[in-house]
Formats: structure tokens, sequence, C-alpha cells
């Protein structure tokens, strides 16, 4: 009974250092040289820089849109999420009205209610929707869907036109209900070396 245990452990034995040796014996492959890619050209970038400063609307894309186009695009690639009209669908609720209700305890969140630049509607838009495809709209579908969710809430005319220049000039109502944030650590200035 004994012997059979020792040959059990010495053929164990051996196949643990067959499978050793065969580690051992694999080849050993070069790698290759290091690369570290090659320089991203401006057209690629471009493509990625849809940044817009809110404010003033800089980087705004060229194009534009009309209320009535932002109605037929609305319809076609927006309602089933936000409902008719804007006024809250099966996914988000209403994107009118609320307008200086947050100068009270029942504040309600519309684009009209709390953006203080047009330009966000039009970056968020562009960024985020729909839901389903975010970035497949194109510039003109953006700006005449940010131009019919404004004239929705009152801020546009039903003849208006969007487009890098007028978009900016349309007066939120809650423009003024924001502060600057100055405490002394949103000023902080980068530092890599040598720092304070």
């Amino acid at each position: 009974m004994r012997s059979l245990k020792v040959v059990v452990a010495a053929a164990a034995a051996l196949a643990v250092l067959g499978c050793a040796s065969q580690q051992i014996a694999q080849p050993v492959v070069a790698k290759p040289a290091v690369k570290y890619g090659h320089p991203i050209s401006e057209a690629d970038i471009a493509l990625w820089n849809i940044d817009i400063r809110t404010s003033d609307g800089r980087g705004l894309p060229a194009g534009s849109g009309s209320v009535t186009q932002g109605k037929a695009v609305y319809e076609g690639k927006c309602i089933a999420c936000h409902g008719a009209d804007a006024k809250g669908g099966a996914v988000y609720g209403s994107m009118v009205g609320g307008i200086g209700s947050f100068k009270t305890n029942v504040r309600v969140l519309t684009p009209g209610s709390m953006y203080p630049y047009a330009p966000i509607l039009f970056d968020y838009i562009r960024r985020a929707m729909p839901m389903d495809s975010p970035q497949s709209l194109s510039a003109n579908e953006v700006y005449a869907v940010s131009a019919y969710l404004l004239n929705l809430n009152g801020l546009v005319p039903a003849d208006a036109e969007m487009d890098a220049n007028t978009l900016p000039k349309v007066m939120m109502p809650n423009r003024d209900g924001f502060i600057v944030d100055d405490r002394p650590d949103t000023k902080a200035a980068r530092c890599m070396s040598n720092c304070k």
C-alpha cells in the first residue's frame, strides 16, 4: 500500500516537472519595437471638437433651421420620448413652461426656465439626442429643433430662424439667475512642476 503511494507521488512529481519543462522549452518570440502611434491631423481633431462656448455661441457650426423645420424634425425624431408639443412623453417630462419658477419653491425644469444661454440647448441636443442615437442629427436639424423648442417656450416668434448668429442673441429668462462661482479653488492654476 505504501509503495503504491510512493509510485503515485513520483508519477505526479514527474508530471509537474514535465509540464514545467515544456513551458521553459517554449521558443521566445521577440517583442516588436515600441511605437506611440502617429500624429493626429487637424481634420481628425475637428470631428471631436464640438465644444460651444455657451455664453456667446463661439464654436457653433455653420447651418440654420427654422421653427417650422424644427417641428417636422421634432415630430419625426423626438416626439416618442418627449410627447406632443414637448409637453412630456413616455420617457421625459415637459420641455415647455416653468419660466419664472426658479423664484418659487416649485421649480419646473425646462430649457426656458433654467438655461441662462440659448446655445446650451443646441449643445445638449447635438451631444445627447436622440437618446438612442446621440450625435446623429445634422447641424441644421439641431438648429431647427432648438428654434422649435424656443418658440414653444415663447422665446422666439414662429417665423424665427436659428443659426450661429441669431441663437446667442436669444435672451433667456433665467440669464441673470446665476452667480459667478468665485471660490478660491475655482481659480486654481494648473501646475505640473515646481508647484507651491
